[in-house]
Order: C-alpha cells, then sequence, then structure tokens
C-alpha cells in the first residue's frame, strides 16, 4: 500500500534521508514541513502518516503540528533525539522513534501504522515505543 506521508523535519539532510527512504519503500513523501507556518500548509491536505521531530526551527512546535494533525485523523510518529521530552505522550498520537534512525526502523514503523489502519493483527516492532 502506497501512503502518502509528511516529514515534519527541520535539519535538511534528515529531512532529505527520510524522503529518500519514503520513496524507497514505495511511499509518497507529500512534503517536508520544517517549522509550524509551513507544516499549515499541509493540515488540510490528504495524508497517510506524518512523521514529526519535537524541536523545529521555530523551538519546540512538533508537538503543536502533531496534534492539528491527530485532530484531523491523521497518525503521528515522532521521531526526535530527545523522546523523554514527550513523556508518556500526546493524545491522538502513536509513538516515538528515537533519532539516529535507520531505514529498516523507519519501516517496521510505518508498516505498523499502516496495518493498524487496515485492521490487521500487527505487532509493533521493537524500536517504535507506543504511546497510552
Amino acid at each position: 500500500m502506497t501512503a502518502r506521508i509528511l516529514i515534519v523535519e527541520d535539519e535538511m539532510l534528515v529531512a532529505m534521508e527520510l524522503e529518500a527512504i519514503l520513496e524507497d519503500l514505495g511511499h509518497q513523501p507529500a512534503g517536508i514541513a520544517p517549522d509550524l507556518a509551513t507544516a499549515d500548509d499541509y493540515f488540510d491536505l490528504p495524508l497517510d502518516l506524518a512523521l514529526v521531530d519535537l524541536n523545529l526551527r521555530d523551538g519546540l512546535t512538533g508537538p503543536q503540528i502533531a496534534e492539528r494533525l491527530s485532530s484531523k485523523g491523521v497518525p503521528v510518529i515522532f521521531i526526535t533525539a530527545n523522546p523523554r521530552q514527550l513523556g508518556s505522550g500526546l493524545a491522538g498520537t502513536i509513538g516515538v522513534i528515537t533519532k539516529p534512525t535507520d531505514p529498516a526502523t523507519v519501516k517496521a514503523a510505518i508498516d505498523y501504522v499502516l496495518g493498524v489502519r487496515s485492521g490487521l493483527q500487527v505487532v509493533p516492532p521493537p524500536n517504535l515505543k507506543l504511546f497510552g
């Protein structure tokens, strides 16, 4: 299943690597949003998933972006070097992957979320810390 996935990341090398991973997996990157203002352009687009960093170029706006996306029914996985900042998680979000990450971890997390959305019985991958 091809998914439209938004990347919310301000480090361009990391964002471009994630974009390449998504393309290699057969998914469609919906875009790269390095801050809240840019992410605003994507809130009304049809998205299957968002990969969201916490600290962006405009500060700690990842949680705000995640809340807006999840309120529209978009599953959110955080990808951050600071997973402790999330505590027990944010309502409506799936979980967190710790940076640095690798293609296999990203693939496993995406497959898990898409599987759950499709109603499949799937086991969460070990590198995805689930909330709730």
